[in-house]
């Protein structure tokens, strides 16, 4: 039995619940967004208490173990998501890096003889607040934000793919709160032979 899948998933006010042939639509300040779910299950939207559980009617049957409390954290996430929806903070070290939006893509500049473009996903806002790196101790920053967490999250990992952060400076994409594990570079031993 899944203890998450049991619980209750709260409405917010002000966001809008549309539930019919196993798809559950959901409306709110931010935008819609929608998500069909698996036949196996049943899912009760409430209107009188605002709330929307998720029903497992075979809770012997792996499969439907794992899909019921799947169910319920994505539809948990779309309320989140077009109420406050979601941000991903990401930091660029390294002299000389920097980051602009153009186009619909995102042009990093991060030591290639080349600009790397990522194509900006649909329902994803960028914000650049340091669009370049002053040496190395004070890093671009910007900042990735939309309503659906895996759209956001799944940008983030693409940026970061494209020049992860190296060991010993630690130049190259990370999230704002990443900690990276420094190594100590090569100790040339002194003196003579």
């Amino acid at each position: 039995m899944s203890r998450i899948g049991n619980k209750p998933v709260d409405v917010p006010k002000g966001v809008k619940v549309e539930h019919a042939n196993r798809t559950v639509k959901v409306t709110g300040p931010l935008g819609s967004m929608q998500i069909a779910y698996d036949p196996c299950l049943t899912v009760n939207v409430d209107d009188s208490s605002k709330r929307i559980t998720v029903v497992n009617p075979q809770p012997e049957v792996r499969r439907n173990k794992e899909l019921h409390g799947t169910t319920r954290a994505l539809i948990a996430n779309m309320m989140i998501g077009v109420t406050a929806g979601y941000q991903k903070k990401m930091e660029i070290y390294g002299t000389g890096y920097s980051v602009k939006e153009q186009g619909g893509k995102l042009v990093l500049t991060v030591g290639f003889a080349h600009s790397v473009e990522v194509p900006i996903p649909k329902g994803v806002k960028v914000t650049i607040d340091v669009a370049a790196t002053r040496g190395n101790e004070v890093p671009a920053k910007f900042t990735l934000s939309g309503a659906d967490k895996c759209t956001v999250a799944q940008f983030a990992v693409d940026i970061r793919r494209v020049k992860p952060p190296e060991p010993y400076k630690g130049k190259g994409i990370r999230y704002a709160d990443e900690q990276i594990r420094r190594k100590v570079g090569k100790a040339f031993a002194s003196g003579g032979a």
